[in-house]
């Protein structure tokens, strides 16, 4: 008797940050010196009071992945904050990207800064 193999779950046939690219090489809209100055003051500023440093995931102009049905879909936030996410401790854990899908949590503050060049 013939038994179908059942459909395996999103989470283990969706790309992960390692299956999808972390940058467009030569893409236009570098930061700039303003870029990288607000980012340090959000990340030295924004201390949420109801989560260990070990729960939040400060990223800046890293590729972030929003929609499992348009895998290949990004943006490339100047800055955005994630609760509830560990956060790297070392080196192998470090991300090339932030998956949606993989994580399970949406950023919870995203910021794109503006600068005289860019505004």
């Amino acid at each position: 008797m013939y038994q179908p193999i059942p459909p395996r779950p999103p989470q283990e046939t969706m790309p992960t940050m390692y299956d999808l690219p972390s940058e467009l090489v030569g893409e236009s809209g570098l930061p700039d010196e303003f870029h990288c100055i607000q980012a340090d003051f959000l990340s030295e500023t924004c201390q949420p009071p109801n989560y260990s440093s070990e729960e939040i995931l400060v990223a800046r102009d890293l590729n972030l992945y929003y929609d499992p049905r348009h895998s290949l879909w990004y943006k490339r936030p100047d800055w955005y904050l994630v609760l509830g996410v560990a956060s790297a401790s070392q080196q192998e854990n470090l991300r090339l990207s932030y998956v949606v899908w993989q994580e399970g949590v949406d950023p919870f503050l995203i910021v794109e800064l503006l600068s005289p060049s860019t505004e």
